[in-house]
C-alpha cells in the first residue's frame, strides 16, 4: 500500500444542488487501474481524495466524471482513492498503476470466435456483468514464447469472484487451464507450441459458494487481466531485503537483465509485466523447496534461555509454500513445531532453548510440495522491544460541540514500555485535538478527543506515536473489506453521525 498524505487531491463534485445528509459510499471503482504515464475517466459519488503525489484529478467534460492521470514516474502497486462530501469521507478503494498499456474489454466477447483482439502486451480492464458471462481475448504468440495470462479479481480488488482462466484455440478447444495460483485469482503460463493466434478465456464462480451451478456474474465481478509473452515477475530474491537492488524469478525474463532496483519498496523493470513488493527487512533469507518433499535446513548454536522468533513466510507473498517449521537439537530430536494456523497461510514460532548447543531450523511444505514456485523467506532473531499503534476504523464524523473520544490501542512487544506520546499531523482546520486523561490510566490504551465547536469539511490526518530516543511510528487503522491497513486517517464535523466502524471477521 503507498500513500502519502499531505499531497491530497481535492475535486468539486459535479452534482450541483444535491444536499449532502451523509458521507459517500465509494463503489468498486471500474476501470481499477491505469498505465503509469497515461490516464483514465472515472465516475465517483462526490469529490475525490488521493494521498499521492502520484495521481492528479480533473473533471471530464460529463458531469460526474473525473479524468485520473498516473505520473509517469509513479511507483507501479496499488494506491487508495477516497471520496468525500461535507459529512464526510467514504470508505477507501484500491486502485492499481500498472506497467504495461491498458484496454477496455468489448462485447460481445463471450465465444472464442468472437475474442476481443488484443496487442502483445497489455492489461484488460474486464467486467463479467451478468450471470452467464464469459470473457474472450485473442494475442498472437510465436513458439518458445510463454504465454502468461494472470486475473488480479478477488486478491487484491475484493471482486466477489473465483475466476478461472483458460488458454483456447481459435475453435474453443482448451490448452491450458488454472483455477487458484495466487489466492483464488488464476494465472496461466503456457508455453506457445507453434506460431498463431490463441485465446484466453476467464469466467467465474461466485467467491462464497452457493447454489449456482452456471458460470456467475455481478456488476461487481471487476478484474485487471495481464495478458503478456514479455517478461513476467513471479518473485524476487531475496523476498525481503533491505538491498536497493533484486534479482528476477518468474517467466520470459530477458537475458540483459541481471538485477531489478528496489523503490520505495518495490521492484520493478521496464522489461517486465508487473511490478513485485519486496518486505523491507534485514534480518531474513530466502529459501527454495527444489523438490516434493524436500525440507530446508538451516543450523544455529543458540544460548540456554535464549528466545528466538522463527517466521517463514510464503504465502503473503503469493507464493506456494503452507510452511512447517522444524526445530531440532543435536541428537536429531525435534524439540518445536508449528504449522499454518489456517489453510494457506504463513507461519510463527517462538522458541526458548532449555539448553546451550547446536540447533537446526527445518522448514517444509505442510502438503510436501516443491519446485520453483515453492520459495519462502525465513526470519530467525531474538525478540526486540517495539510497539505498534492501531485504531478501530480510519474514518470519524465529529458532532458540532461534542468531543469524540477515540481510543488508540498500543501493542507493546517484547516489553517495550517507554511512555508514548501521541500527536496529530494535518490535522484539518476546525478540528481540534487533545489527550483525555483517564481516571485509570491503562499502559495499552491512549484515548484521543477530536472537537468541533461547528460543521466543518475537514479532511486527511495521521497520529504520530512518538517515543524519546526512538523512531516514531505512525497509527494504522484496517481498511474495511480488506485485508490492509491504511495510516491516512480522515475526520470532519457534521450532525450526520459518525462513520461505519469495520465489522469484525469471524
Amino acid at each position: 500500500m503507498r500513500t502519502k498524505l499531505f499531497a491530497a487531491l481535492f475535486l468539486c463534485s459535479s452534482l450541483v444542488g444535491l444536499a449532502s445528509a451523509a458521507p459517500p459510499t465509494l463503489p468498486p471503482l471500474f476501470p481499477a487501474g491505469v498505465q503509469r504515464g497515461s490516464a483514465v475517466e472515472l465516475a465517483v459519488p462526490a469529490k475525490l481524495f488521493s494521498g499521492s503525489k502520484s495521481l492528479t484529478v480533473e473533471p471530464a467534460k460529463d458531469k460526474g466524471k473525473f479524468i485520473l492521470t498516473a505520473a509517469a514516474d509513479a511507483v507501479p502497486g496499488t494506491y487508495w482513492l477516497r471520496s468525500f462530501n461535507d459529512d464526510g469521507g467514504s470508505n477507501l478503494r484500491p486502485f492499481i498503476v500498472g506497467m504495461l498499456p491498458e484496454a477496455m474489454e468489448k462485447e460481445p466477447n463471450d465465444d472464442p470466435k468472437q475474442a476481443h483482439a488484443l496487442p502483445e502486451n497489455c492489461v484488460v480492464n474486464g467486467k463479467l456483468a451478468k450471470s452467464g458471462d464469459v470473457d474472450c481475448f485473442s494475442m498472437v504468440a510465436k513458439k518458445g514464447q510463454t504465454l502468461v495470462a494472470s486475473v488480479e479479481a478477488n486478491r487484491t480488488l475484493k471482486s466477489p469472484m473465483d475466476s478461472v482462466v483458460q488458454i483456447v484455440s481459435p475453435d474453443g478447444f482448451v490448452l491450458d487451464e488454472n483455477h487458484d495460483l495466487r489466492g483464488i485469482d488464476p494465472q496461466a503460463m503456457f508455453p506457445v507450441p507453434k506460431d498463431g493466434t490463441y485465446v484466453v478465456r476467464v469466467f467465474a464462480f461466485p467467491s462464497q459458494p452457493d447454489t449456482t451451478i452456471r458460470h456467475s456474474g455481478a456488476d461487481s465481478y471487476i478484474y485487471r487481466l495481464t495478458i503478456t509473452t514479455g517478461g513476467f515477475l513471479d518473485y524476487t530474491v531475496p523476498l525481503a531485503t533491505a538491498a536497493k537492488t533484486v534479482e528476477a524469478r518468474g517467466w520470459n525474463i530477458p537475458t540483459d537483465v541481471k538485477s531489478i532496483p528496489v523503490n520505495d519498496g518495490v521492484a520493478f523493470h521496464p522489461k517486465f509485466a508487473n511490478p513485485f513488493r519486496v518486505k523491507s527487512e534485514s534480518k531474513a533469507t530466502t529459501h527454495l523447496i527444489a523438490k516434493p518433499g524436500d525440507e530446508v535446513k538451516s543450523p544455529f548454536a543458540w544460548k540456554k534461555g535464549q528466545t528466538v522468533n522463527i517466521e517463514a513466510a510464503s504465502r503473503s507473498f503469493g507464493l506456494a509454500v503452507d510452511p512447517v517449521i522444524r526445530v531440532i537439537f543435536s541428537d536429531g530430536v525435534q524439540v518445536a513445531r508449528a504449522e499454518p494456523p489456517k489453510l494457506h497461510s504463513d507461519t510463527t514460532l517462538s522458541y526458548t532453548p532449555p539448553a546451550d548447543g547446536m540447533y537446526t531450523v527445518a522448514v517444509s511444505d505442510l502438503y510436501a510440495g516443491g519446485g520453483p514456485r515453492h520459495a519462502f523467506s525465513l526470519r530467525i532473531a531474538p525478540p526486540e522491544p517495539d510497539f505498534e499503534l492501531t485504531l478501530a476504523a480510519d474514518r470519524f464524523v465529529v458532532p458540532p460541540g461534542k468531543p469524540l473520544d477515540v481510543p488508540v490501542k498500543i501493542v507493546r512487544k517484547a516489553g517495550f514500555a517507554k511512555p508514548i506520546e501521541i500527536a496529530p499531523e494535518g490535522l484539518p482546520a476546525g478540528i481540534t485535538f487533545a489527550i483525555k486523561k483517564a481516571e485509570k490510566p491503562n499502559p495499552n490504551i491512549v484515548t484521543v478527543s477530536l472537537s468541533a465547536e461547528k460543521a466543518a469539511p475537514g479532511g486527511a490526518f495521521r497520529l504520530i506515536g512518538r517515543v524519546k530516543d526512538e523512531p516514531s511510528r505512525l497509527t494504522h487503522a484496517p481498511i474495511a473489506d480488506f485485508d490492509d491497513t491504511t495510516a491516512d486517517l480522515w475526520v470532519s464535523a457534521s450532525d450526520s453521525g459518525t462513520a461505519p466502524v469495520p465489522k469484525k471477521k469471524k
